[in-house]
């Protein structure tokens, strides 16, 4: 399957890429904890996808609809942590560039998403 960055869907607080079958193939979350605040929480990439640089494609989608809504985000998941960490020219969309950055060295070599911090 080849992917276009129009083939997403911009939700509330999920982006995310349907298959033929109509199942939800790739996704980012990011509920929203607080009026223009939201917590990145799971980057899934289905593994026939994987390689095609669908997961970056999420992140900038969710970087670009961040700076659309004027919101701020904090991470949780680790692919985001490193893809934030990697695209500097985005880290206005953090609420704290410098706690994330931090993360990215905490996480090195982990593959896991933290435990989302803010719950509904």
């Amino acid at each position: 399957m080849s992917v276009n960055v129009n083939d997403f869907t911009i939700h509330k607080e999920k982006i995310y890429l349907k298959g033929e079958d109509d199942n939800i193939i790739a996704y980012v979350d990011f509920p929203e904890f607080e009026e223009g605040k939201v917590e990145v929480t799971h980057t899934v990439v289905d593994p026939s996808l994987r390689g095609q640089g669908v997961a970056g494609i999420l992140m900038e989608l969710l970087a670009k609809e961040l700076k659309k809504r004027n919101a701020k985000a904090e991470l949780t998941c680790s692919y985001a942590v490193k893809w934030f960490n990697k695209h500097k020219e985005f880290s206005d969309c953090l609420i704290d560039p410098e706690a994330e950055e931090k993360k990215a060295l905490d996480m090195a070599g982990n593959e896991a998403c933290g435990i989302p911090k803010h719950r509904k």
